[in-house]
């Protein structure tokens, strides 16, 4: 059964996606500021065929695999991609967490976008992030388990197992807990390297 690169593509950003996940389910309750989790997935692919005027591409994996697709009218400089450039696409997010005391009332979530293109006359490259952040409330503690429940700012609960039981000697039912998930996804074309 052959994957494509594109399929690999998905299928490591999603599995990213799974571990920080993952990650940030275990430490939620932590007591002071920081990032839980942090992951990042490159994947790199030579040109191997170019067709300017139907903006048809072939990358070629490391690996061998092959991919063909038809570029997008909104990829503006694909004039400046070759034959045998490298195209390099990166995928990344990360989890933080910051612990307010009291209990002031939770936000439904904070988003942020932000997105940027290569000048005219330059490779092709693009950056696109998003920052999503919610506050949940700290509903119950079991020191025992050790487990930490919280409550969103939709009313739904869950409950977590926390990797540290000293982390929460310092946090109590009724603590906010501010949760930060940001993702980015670059893309960058090299020029083929010299032979």
């Amino acid at each position: 059964m052959k994957m494509k690169f594109r399929s690999v593509l998905v299928a490591a950003c999603v599995a990213g996606t799974f571990s920080v996940a993952s990650l940030a389910v275990a430490e939620t309750a932590a007591p002071v500021s920081g990032t839980v989790a942090a992951a990042a997935v490159q994947v790199s692919a030579t040109v191997l065929e170019i067709d300017h005027a139907t903006r048809s591409v072939t990358l070629k994996a490391a690996d061998g695999r092959e991919e063909s697709f038809i570029v997008d009218e909104a990829v503006k400089n694909l004039g400046q991609v070759n034959k045998g450039d490298v195209v390099t696409v990166t995928y990344a997010e990360s989890l933080a967490y910051e612990v307010k005391k009291g209990g002031a009332s939770g936000s439904a979530g904070e988003v942020a976008v932000g997105a940027g293109t290569a000048k005219p006359g330059e490779k092709p490259a693009g950056l696109v992030a998003r920052e999503v952040t919610v506050t949940v409330t700290i509903t119950a503690i079991d020191e025992k388990a050790p487990t930490v429940t919280f409550k969103g700012p939709q009313g739904n609960t869950r409950t977590v197992k926390v990797n540290d039981p000293a982390k929460l000697k310092d946090v109590k039912v009724g603590d906010q807990v501010d949760i930060t998930y940001t993702q980015a996804i670059a893309l960058s074309v090299e020029k083929a390297p010299a032979k």
